[in-house]
């Protein structure tokens, strides 16, 4: 068989597999999240929190429910890390350095799981299970809890009845409750799936045990060093949260990761599941499954168009190395060959996961542009768990605003119209993460010390600063390769963009939710724009890349573009 026959019936067999899983999944997420009752162990969680999950909330309530637990998960996680040497089962490592130990709790809390350390030799158990593998789990609910919040500012009140005849239409703005949001997130959802895919990567071959550090062989410089891990079940919540933080340094592209083709396919299915899901999970809640249709018509759209580009470079650059190898194959496992590289890269950076089977400076030089233009996108395409919704909502939202000023008409989308407010609200969520990678970058750049990290020169290195704040700030935490992070420097200015980058969108989102919340719905007319219409989908897909394109088109033109045009 073909490496291209290969790649091709991989991503038609994950097609499959996504499609089979969208509606049951779609409809659950939706039933969590709009149901009443409350589970036993629930209660006694909300119980120990302190919380009453029947409290509505309007969207500064919320707010600051996600800001608090968030950063006390930071301290938590970094307190953690710096008593690392004090804690059980820690290996013999030492603790986590200040900067290191602040830039990885920010990591981890922010769903964007970026390692500047190696993982088999920095982290002991408890710190990995503990703390990493707990972020990973929370901090993909908060993402959830956050996109439902605004897909309840879209359908209320509408949702909780019409108002008769004669009567003056109610108002609400309540968006939900976040404690009720995030541990049902946790309990109904993740967990439970975690669970199941935890127990399909051990039949696979993953690690899951708490074993210590062992000496393997002999080889040209002495013995190599190895230790276990519950890796399987940190594997599975680090792919299915969209998290991507590995237990080794080498991360799914590590044999005790992801050990086989299969495997390597199904941690993909992992990473988009949700995602894509959760547009079902929107349709079903808004009462139009054709809106969500219509989202996941764009989202598909271009990740298909970005996983065909990236498989299309790849097999085919030129040259005899490449023709021999069957694609460009340098820095890839032959294990998955292109095909599974290909598929996986184009996954792992249009969500916010970060995880890597591959070496992704070792791409083609079109190749590493498709990978950053992908998080630059805003990862919504399906992009995080939760955060790739309400991304691609707040798109819709730019997209139907763009569509009135064409017809010299307000704005309406779902019934509530987007008026001075929503659209100065969604014009700040999209200019928050531009604003954090290239000013970071340009700083980087501009400042002599920062280079010092760079492994390469020219195009290349400017590539490797570029991407590393565009996987910072988007929350996705991928690294291309050849910088050398861990310094004061990039820990604390990729921190920083990690926690700005994930939270201060949250504040719009929500802010937005709040708004359409308490809009009451206007009737549709002759002149509605039908959102629910390939017509729209095709505006929304074209948006999109627009303002990707005019955003981020210098910054590619001086890094992966001059490299591929070079090449």
């Amino acid at each position: 068989m073909s490496p291209v026959l290969a790649g091709v019936l991989q991503l038609l067999a994950l097609i499959a597999a996504l499609a089979l899983a969208y509606r049951p999944l779609g409809d659950y997420m939706a039933r969590v999240y709009s149901s009443k009752k409350h589970l036993r162990a629930e209660k006694w969680i909300y119980q120990a929190i302190g919380a009453d999950p029947d409290a509505e909330m309007r969207w500064t309530a919320y707010l600051r429910g996600v800001l608090a637990f968030s950063a006390a998960g930071v301290l938590f996680l970094y307190l953690l890390q710096r008593l690392q040497g004090s804690l059980p089962g820690s290996l013999g490592f030492t603790s986590i350095d200040p900067d290191q130990a602040f830039n990885t709790a920010a990591s981890f809390v922010a769903n964007t799981n970026w390692q500047s350390y190696s993982g088999e030799q920095a982290m002991g158990h408890v710190v990995q299970t503990a703390g990493l593998a707990v972020q990973n789990f929370v901090s993909a609910a908060v993402g959830i809890a956050v996109a439902v919040a605004l897909v309840r500012g879209f359908a209320l009140p509408q949702a909780l009845g019409s108002a008769r005849a004669g009567e003056t239409p109610f108002r609400t703005g309540f968006i939900g409750n976040f404690w009720a949001d995030l541990v049902r997130g946790v309990v109904r959802i993740l967990l439970p799936i975690a669970v199941l895919g935890a127990l399909v990567l051990v039949a696979c071959g993953v690690l899951q045990n708490f074993s210590g550090i062992h000496e393997v062989g002999q080889f040209l410089g002495g013995s190599r060093q190895w230790n276990g891990g519950a890796v399987a079940s940190q594997e599975v919540i680090k792919e299915l949260g969209t998290n991507g933080g590995g237990y080794f340094n080498a991360n799914s592209a590590h044999p005790f990761e992801n050990p086989s083709p299969f495997s390597n396919l199904f941690e993909i299915f992992l990473i988009l599941v949700i995602p894509f899901a959760l547009t079902r999970t929107f349709g079903r809640m808004t009462g139009s499954l054709r809106q969500g249709y219509a989202i996941l018509a764009t989202m598909a759209t271009i990740w298909l168009g970005f996983t065909a580009l990236m498989m299309w470079t790849e097999f085919h650059h030129g040259g005899p190395a490449f023709d021999l190898a069957g694609g460009a194959m340098e820095g890839k496992e032959t294990r998955f060959g292109v095909g599974g590289s290909s598929i996986f890269a184009v996954a792992t950076t249009l969500t916010s996961t970060g995880a890597v089977n591959s070496f992704h400076s070792s791409y083609t030089g079109f190749g590493g542009g498709i990978e950053l233009l992908g998080m630059q996108l805003g990862e919504i395409a399906p992009g995080g768990t939760g955060s790739g919704l309400y991304g691609m909502l707040i798109m819709a939202i730019i997209a139907v605003f763009i569509a009135g000023l064409m017809v010299g008409r307000t704005p309406e989308y779902l019934g509530k119209k987007i008026g001075t407010r929503e659209i100065k609200l969604a014009a700040c969520y999209i200019l928050v993460t531009p604003a954090l990678v290239l000013g970071f970058t340009a700083v980087s750049m501009a400042l002599p010390t920062p280079k010092d990290s760079m492994l390469n020169s020219g195009a290349h290195g400017f590539s490797e600063i570029l991407y590393a704040f565009t996987s910072g700030a988007n929350n996705n935490g991928s690294a291309f390769g050849g910088l050398s992070a861990d310094t004061t420097w990039f820990n604390t200015t990729i921190g920083l963009a990690m926690l700005l980058g994930r939270f201060l969108p949250m504040v719009f989102v929500l802010a937005l939710a709040g708004s359409l919340a308490e809009q009451t719905p206007v009737p549709k007319t002759a002149g509605t724009l039908r959102t629910e219409k390939p017509l729209f989908t095709g505006l929304l897909v074209g948006t999109i890349m627009i303002i990707t394109g005019l955003t981020y088109f210098p910054a590619l033109a001086l890094g992966p573009l001059a490299e591929g045009l070079a090449s």
